[in-house]
C-alpha cells in the first residue's frame, strides 16, 4: 500500500482510538466487536474496523456485494442456507455427486489445501527483507521438516543469532519489534509491510521509542523469551504467520509480552490475530497495536495481569 495512504489510516485509527477512550474509560469490549480481535488478555477497548472500507481508495460508486451461491441442489431451506453462507467462509452448502463432492468443490478444497502447504514451506523473500532493511537471523531449526517436528527448537535462538542481535541491536528500547515467518511465509508478504509501516507510525505519534526490528527464519512465539534476555525491551511485540487453514494461507498474527524472559507463561502474552485481507485489516491492526502497546507500558503488565489491573 502506499505510505501516504497508510499514513492517513493509521491517524484516522489513532484518532478513533483516542475518542473512545476520552468518552468512555470503562467501557467493556462489546460481543460483536471483541469477536473482530482475538486477544488472550482482552482489553476493554477494541476498535471497530467495520467502518473503514476494504479499499481504501474512495469511490463514487458503491461496491457491490458479493453474489452467494450454494452447490445443495434444490436446497428445502434455501434462502437460510445463503444467508449462513454469507456468515462465514466455512465450508456449507456445497453439495453432494452421490457419495462423493462435486468436481468444483474438490478442486477448490485441492487448490485451498495446496497454498496452505505452500505457505509452510515457502520461504519471506530477500527483496522484502531487504526494503524493510531487516537483517535475518536463525534460530536452532535445520530445516523445514525440523521445525515441524520439533517445535522446541523453534524457541531457541542459535548462538550466532543471539550474537548478531547483541552486536547489531539498541539495548533497552521501549518497543522491540520481531518478524517471524513461523508457520506461513505468505503472511509475511502480503500483510507484514502495511502492519509495521503502520505500527512505526503509531509509536511515533504516541512518543514511544522503538528499538532495531529484524527478522527471525522458523521462529515460534517464545523465541521472544531469549530476545527478552539479551535486549531487555519493556515490550516485545512478534509479527509471526500463522498455521495456514483452509480458508486463508496468509493470516498474521501479533504477540505482544511486557518485558519478555525465560521462563514467561503464556498467560503473560496476549495476540491480535487473523491479520489479513478477509480479516483485520493490516493497517488498522497495526495502528491499534501502538494502543495497546501504550496500555502495556502503562500499567506495566501483558495478558492476564493487564486486565486484572485495569479493573
Amino acid at each position: 500500500m502506499d505510505a501516504s495512504l497508510v499514513e492517513k489510516i493509521t491517524e484516522m485509527v489513532l484518532k478513533e482510538l483516542h475518542s473512545k477512550d476520552k468518552e468512555k474509560p470503562d467501557q467493556q469490549v462489546p460481543a460483536k466487536t471483541a469477536g473482530m480481535v482475538k486477544l488472550h488478555g482482552n482489553l476493554n477497548t477494541v476498535p471497530d474496523f467495520s467502518k473503514y472500507a476494504r479499499n481504501r481508495e474512495e469511490k463514487e460508486t458503491p461496491e457491490e456485494e458479493p453474489a452467494f451461491e450454494t452447490f445443495v441442489d434444490d436446497p428445502k431451506e434455501k434462502e437460510q442456507l445463503l444467508d449462513a453462507c454469507k456468515k462465514t467462509p466455512a465450508r456449507i452448502g456445497i453439495g453432494r455427486a452421490g457419495v462423493r463432492p462435486k468436481t468444483k468443490t474438490l478442486l477448490k478444497f485441492r487448490l485451498d489445501h495446496a497454498a496452505a502447504v505452500d505457505a509452510v514451506y515457502g520461504e519471506v523473500t530477500e527483496q522484502l527483507l531487504e526494503k524493510m532493511n531487516w537483517f535475518s537471523v536463525q534460530t536452532m531449526v535445520q530445516n523445514q521438516e525440523e521445525y515441524i517436528r520439533r517445535p522446541d527448537l523453534g524457541r531457541k535462538l542459535s548462538e550466532e543469532a543471539k550474537k548478531k542481535i547483541s552486536e547489531t541491536c539498541v539495548k533497552a528500547p521501549q518497543v522491540q519489534v520481531i518478524i517471524s515467518d513461523g508457520l506461513s511465509s505468505e503472511a509475511i508478504e502480503k500483510n507484514v509491510e502495511d502492519v509495521y509501516l503502520s505500527l512505526q507510525q503509531s509509536l511515533n505519534s504516541l512518543g514511544l521509542k522503538e528499538g532495531t526490528p529484524f527478522f527471525i527464519k522458523n521462529g515460534r512465539v517464545a523465541v521472544m523469551d531469549e530476545i527478552g534476555e539479551i535486549l531487555e525491551p519493556e515490550v516485545a511485540v512478534l509479527l509471526i504467520g500463522e498455521r495456514p487453514g483452509l480458508v486463508s494461507a496468509e493470516s498474521l498474527s501479533a504477540y505482544l509480552c511486557y518485558k519478555p524472559r525465560k521462563g514467561t507463561i503464556e498467560a503473560d502474552r496476549m495476540v491480535i490475530s487473523n491479520i489479513h485481507e478477509g480479516g483485520i485489516p493490516p493497517v488498522e491492526a497495526g495502528a491499534y497495536l501502538g494502543s495497546v502497546i501504550q496500555k502495556i507500558l502503562k500499567y506495566e503488565a501483558s495478558g492476564v495481569s493487564l486486565v486484572k489491573k485495569e479493573r
